[in-house]
């Protein structure tokens, strides 16, 4: 639940685009024309300082939104809500299942990846490959000993995967059934009541001028 996310880490995910929500703020207070604020020995924009920092703030949210729900809900249970939410556009021909499959698919290789691409560069720099110094392009032509293995075991393990759901007889979500079947119950009401209020506060506190 919740209560059992230790905040450390919300305000550690944010820690790689801090620079990023800087930027923001910096670039929208000094180059958005309009009328001027004095801060400090600054002269910045009014409305680009509005503007900055709610853009800061909904990166901010955007991601701690993201880090809570990872932290909350497994992979399969994102991808059963998912193919949920999306059940009303079967109706137009959108394959919600095979999506959510895809999702599923995608969440749980993620790990394996990086675990192997991690294997791959240990073992490429006990080769005495250098990852670290040169310029840029360097650098680049240094992982291509690492992106080719990595790329043909991703296909590998694909076409592994495609044998392996084919063997078992796997034709689709037509007709198929859960052990657990979701059911809206009043907190998740509650949830999304509360989510769709903040996101149009959030939305019509932007659009409010200066003054």
């Amino acid at each position: 639940g919740l209560g059992k996310i230790p905040v450390k880490l919300l305000v550690r995910g944010l820690k790689p685009i801090m620079l990023i929500l800087l930027f923001a703020l910096v670039m929208n207070a000094f180059f958005t024309p309009g009328p001027t604020l004095k801060l400090f020995f600054l002269r910045v924009s009014a409305n680009g300082l509005k503007v900055g920092v709610f853009v800061s703030i909904r990166l901010a949210l955007l991601l701690v939104g993201t880090s809570l729900l990872t932290f909350t809900s497994t992979p399969i249970e994102l991808t059963d809500g998912m193919e949920y939410l999306m059940t009303p556009l079967k109706k137009a021909g959108v394959p919600a299942h095979e999506l959510a499959m895809m999702m599923t698919i995608a969440l749980r290789f993620i790990p394996t990846l990086v675990e192997e691409a991690d294997k791959l560069m240990k073992a490429q720099a006990a080769r005495g490959a250098d990852f670290e110094s040169g310029n840029l392009v360097r650098r680049a032509k240094s992982f291509i000993p690492v992106l080719i293995p990595l790329f043909i075991g991703v296909f590998r393990r694909a076409d592994e995967l495609a044998s392996a759901m084919e063997a078992r007889g796997y034709r689709g979500g037509e007709g198929r059934t859960r052990l657990r079947e979701l059911r809206m119950r009043r907190t998740d009401w509650i949830a999304l009541v509360a989510m769709t209020v903040v996101i149009i506060a959030i939305t019509m506190i932007g659009r409010l001028p200066i003054v």
